[in-house]
């Protein structure tokens, strides 16, 4: 990118179809001369659009070997941007405000798996770009693997077209219990409280109706209910229908002492998803990734309209940071 930022390559990296010869997933782009951080923030300015046309044509990009050091620093090349953000409301992933606009990523147990999904896809206001920053490499394992969503889309149109048709008809309900506090034991341990951000249950339930959800008040916490919610949309951006939702995550991972995977998402009818075609369509998103290892302080900028993500298992220590913007 002319003089400052210069794209390079990586074994990892995959061809994006149909995107022209060149075009590869993610895009990895890095320093073509020496910045401190207060020019670094000025370059990205100045080369937002650049970076915007190569995120639009790949659907992710990393940004490796730049002056970025702590939270702080990433917090301030995420606002560099200029993006709004995003309040994490209605998420289920256990998170924790680090400064300014950054939170960490999902705190799950290392040994667990996160399966593929589009950032908050089960509730009607999701972010439209991801930012992950590595303040602290992974000893082993940990990868955030990436996966474009309209090759998704494509593959499982092919091989189950019924089954896609009926996606498309009758979308998925989201269903999920929580306790009032977080559980970072679990994937989705995300309580009520910290959910929609208030201890008030009826500023809770005006919250939720806001996203459309409905919430029925337990005994110990409170089962929230979302949808029907599309399962596909279609980007106007780039012409192309995409697969964006939870499906796999919510049937794969939602688990814990308080969650069935099975009762946690179904078509929109009620009716339960096939779990043969779940767990062949888990195969599809596996074949289809690219896991870029992470090295500290890289920047990875996912449009969540785009790619879907994970997260691997990992050897301690390692600390991944998010910002979510609109």
């Amino acid at each position: 990118m002319r003089d400052v930022f210069v794209e390079i390559r990586s074994p990892h990296q995959k061809p994006v179809p149909s995107a022209g010869a060149g075009v590869l997933f993610p895009a990895i782009v890095s320093l073509a001369i020496e910045l401190d951080f207060r020019r670094f923030r000025e370059a990205l300015r100045e080369e937002k659009p650049r970076l915007e046309l190569l995120l639009r044509s790949s659907g992710a990009v990393v940004l490796r070997g730049f002056p970025v050091s702590t939270a702080a620093e990433f917090d301030g090349a995420v606002e560099a941007f200029g993006y709004e953000e995003l309040p994490y409301v209605g998420g289920a992933a256990p998170r924790t405000n680090v400064v300014g606009r950054v939170f960490t990523a999902n705190e799950s147990p290392p040994d667990q798996k996160i399966p593929f999904h589009h950032e908050m896809a089960q509730v009607p206001e999701y972010p439209s770009k991801l930012f992950f920053y590595c303040e602290v490499e992974p000893q082993k394992g940990g990868e955030t693997p990436i996966v474009l969503s309209h090759v998704i889309y494509e593959r499982m149109k092919e091989k189950y077209p019924e089954f896609v048709e009926k996606l498309e008809r009758k979308g998925l309900i989201y269903t999920r219990i929580l306790g009032a506090g977080d559980d970072p034991s679990s994937p989705i341990g995300r309580g009520w409280q910290s959910t929609f951000l208030t201890k008030d249950k009826s500023t809770a339930e005006e919250r939720a109706a806001r996203l459309g959800m409905k919430l029925e008040w337990m005994e110990d916490g409170v089962k929230t209910i979302m949808g029907p919610i599309p399962a596909v949309k279609y980007d106007e951006s780039r012409g192309r229908k995409i697969w964006f939702n939870s499906m796999v995550a919510a049937y794969t991972g939602w688990k814990d002492v308080r969650n069935d995977p099975i009762k946690a998402v179904t078509f929109g009818d009620r009716t339960p998803l096939p779990a043969e075609i779940i767990e062949d369509c888990l195969k599809i998103l596996e074949e289809e990734s690219v896991a870029i290892p992470w090295q500290k302080g890289d920047i990875m900028l996912i449009d969540n309209l785009a790619v879907l993500h994970s997260r691997r298992s990992f050897d301690p220590p390692r600390r991944i940071l998010a910002s979510l913007c609109r």
